[in-house]
């Protein structure tokens, strides 16, 4: 039986379109449309449930210090009110989760997907030896996106327009203590906002009064975070996939690189150094038509040099954008490909990352 997050109600009385994602039952999209929902976030703002992902708790003596044994991020050096994001490493320097780690002062805040909190928690307990790891379960989790975002939420806590991105607080909204993060999934400004579910459609609500706001679902969420160039675990990221080869090096900070100390770190370091044999990359099809996950890329003479991870048709690119793995000596911006879909050959173009610019305040 699929669960049920504590905004579920409110969904339902908006008409929204519910899928089971990773064990959820999830809004997909509402009646105006995924196009709609898009737009609204990119040009406006945007209210997505967010709440089946998982949030822990961790207590104890040295958390960062300790979280940089089982992720190549430097945690210990993270200040109180920041946050940043990381990835748990196997032996083989696979990604076994990406996940966002906020230093609270007196507990450090992580939030992992939805599908991997059973893989994660027992992970994070099995080996942060002196650390409670606690799951919060009676707190529901919203983002808040776009750029009238900032408009929205300080009009009802004016220190949300001081926050940066990648910084966090806890304060209270109409009387309710919530966590307020500077961050998000779409590439927007925008918040993550941890709410009490005794009070998570109330405070959902008093939100979308604001005239540019609206709700938004997973649809809208999905093609968003492809334009900004964002990774999906279990599509573009996975136990197989390292950080080098997913173009996430910018995630590891100088001290870790060269320091290691993580699970997989010599693999890491090796990439590091010689480069990895396949890279994460855009690819924009020609014409209209998008090529999704699982389409072959093969180079011009028709050779098979990797394969899309993601695809979807980008509103605001106005056109089909796509993310996968191609041979390093294939990679480069500008590199014609095939893209081989349904037996037809396409054509299409290595691109940078990412699709649309992000928008952060920084």
């Amino acid at each position: 039986m699929t669960k049920r997050t504590p905004l579920y109600d409110l969904h339902i009385e908006h008409n929204a379109k519910m899928v089971d994602f990773a064990g959820w039952d999830m809004p997909i999209q509402y009646p105006t449309g995924i196009m709609a929902e898009h737009h609204q976030c990119r040009q406006k703002a945007a209210i997505f449930d967010v709440s089946h992902m998982g949030q822990v708790v961790l207590t104890g003596e040295d958390v960062g210090a300790k979280l940089e044994t089982l992720c190549p991020q430097a945690y210990a050096t993270l200040k109180e009110g920041k946050a940043r994001y990381g990835f748990f490493t196997n032996e083989q320097g696979g990604i076994m989760d990406d996940l966002i780690v906020s230093n609270a002062g007196d507990h450090f805040f992580v939030v992992v997907n939805a599908a991997l909190r059973d893989q994660d928690i027992p992970h994070m307990r099995d080996n942060l030896d002196g650390v409670s790891v606690t799951e919060i379960h009676d707190h529901a989790l919203i983002a808040l996106q776009g750029p009238a975002s900032e408009a929205v939420l300080s009009a009802f806590l004016p220190e949300a327009a001081d926050l940066k991105f990648m910084e966090t607080l806890q304060a209270s909204i109409d009387g309710v203590p919530c966590r307020i993060s500077r961050l998000g999934y779409t590439g927007e400004d925008g918040y993550e906002i941890s709410i009490p579910e005794t009070e998570a459609i109330r405070l959902t609500k008093l939100l979308l009064e604001h005239e540019d706001c609206a709700l938004a679902g997973l649809g809208a969420r999905d093609s968003l975070r492809l334009e900004a160039g964002l990774c999906l675990y279990g599509n573009d990221i996975d136990q197989g996939t390292t950080p080098i080869e997913a173009s996430l090096g910018w995630a590891i900070q100088k001290r870790r690189k060269e320091g290691g100390g993580f699970p997989g770190a010599a693999v890491v370091q090796k990439q590091l150094a010689e480069g990895a044999a396949r890279k994460l990359v855009g690819i924009r099809p020609k014409g209209r038509a998008p090529a999704r996950a699982g389409v072959e890329v093969q180079a011009s003479d028709g050779t098979k040099i990797g394969s899309i991870t993601s695809g979807c048709f980008g509103p605001t690119a106005d056109g089909p954008v796509a993310m996968g793995y191609v041979d390093a000596a294939h990679a480069a911006p500008g590199t014609p490909v095939n893209l081989l879909v349904r037996g037809k050959v396409n054509l299409a173009e290595i691109t940078t990352l990412p699709f649309v610019a992000q928008n952060y305040k920084r």
